[in-house]
């Protein structure tokens, strides 16, 4: 049996949560600790470590929330990101959706990354769960449109991008959308006749 979240948790959780993401919104990364959290959250430094486990567990969950948005407007959302329409349109509205995912939440997304990468313990990017999702998604729609292709790679390569440091600030800079159109051509391009 479950147990159920006692009211003074859930809402120590939520204000950690939101601390954390309005410090990152003006501060990078590198500046926010967990010292910085608990402070702006109103709660003792250890109820961040027992609460989520380490930065690093902070920001996973910080960046999962963001992430459960998206996946479900993919497996329960109306057409194109939803089920319903091609496979090339639902590709081309889902790349657009992670790069403006990524362009609102690029200090999260950063600090999300340093994290997993100085935590010699942590299991690589692409075993990342979101990471997971995306890529089974991508590659799935990938291949209804192009059985012939190599979709698992496509996807790596697609999905890939988002850590190349010149669409990176691009993202920062908040021309998300012009990632996403030039997602879109290299869809199009590769998936439709």
């Amino acid at each position: 049996m479950e147990r159920r979240e006692r009211a003074d948790a859930a809402r120590n959780r939520r204000a950690i949560l939101r601390a954390a993401e309005e410090l990152l919104r003006r501060h990078p990364p590198e500046q926010v600790s967990v010292e910085r959290v608990a402070a702006a959250a109103g709660v003792g430094k250890g109820t961040v470590f027992h609460r989520f486990g380490s930065r690093t567990g902070l920001m996973r969950e910080l960046m999962s929330e963001r992430a459960r948005e998206l996946e479900e407007a993919v497996t329960q959302g109306p057409p194109p990101l939803g089920p319903g329409a091609a496979p090339s349109e639902r590709l081309v509205a889902f790349l657009a959706a992670v790069a403006e995912l990524a362009a609102r939440n690029g200090n999260l997304l950063a600090a999300h990354e340093h994290a997993v990468m100085t935590r010699k313990s942590e299991q690589p990017r692409e075993a990342n769960p979101i990471y997971v999702f995306w890529h089974r998604h991508a590659s799935g729609l990938i291949a209804e449109a192009r059985p012939d292709a190599d979709a698992e790679l496509i996807a790596h390569m697609l999905l890939g991008t988002l850590h190349m440091e010149p669409v990176a600030s691009l993202l920062r800079a908040g021309e998300h959308e012009r990632l996403a159109a030039s997602f879109a051509d290299l869809v199009r391009g590769l998936l439709e006749p």
